[in-house]
């Protein structure tokens, strides 16, 4: 049986109607089985993205904070080197 046969459902063959009432039924069934607590919200996504964003912003802290750290060891020994070869 081909997809493009007499059988063939898309959405563009359906109407808006039924397209809309079909993601009703998911979207409540799936607020009965995984729990109004639990439903992702867009108010969630967000905190979740801010939370997110706002580790990466301390790794790079962090990372930039050790980075300035082994340049600073590094002159240090650098100039160490210097004095004593004189």
């Amino acid at each position: 049986m081909s997809a493009n046969g007499p059988n063939h459902i898309g959405l563009t063959t359906i109407s808006r109607t039924v397209a809309s009432l079909a993601v009703g039924v998911v979207h409540t069934l799936e607020r009965a089985v995984v729990g109004d607590s639990r439903m992702r919200t867009a108010r969630g996504n967000a905190w979740e993205a801010v939370c997110a964003d706002r580790a990466r912003a301390a790794q790079r802290r962090e990372l930039d904070r050790r980075v300035a750290e082994l340049a600073a060891a590094r002159v240090g020994v650098g100039d160490d080197a210097r004095t004593t070869v004189s």
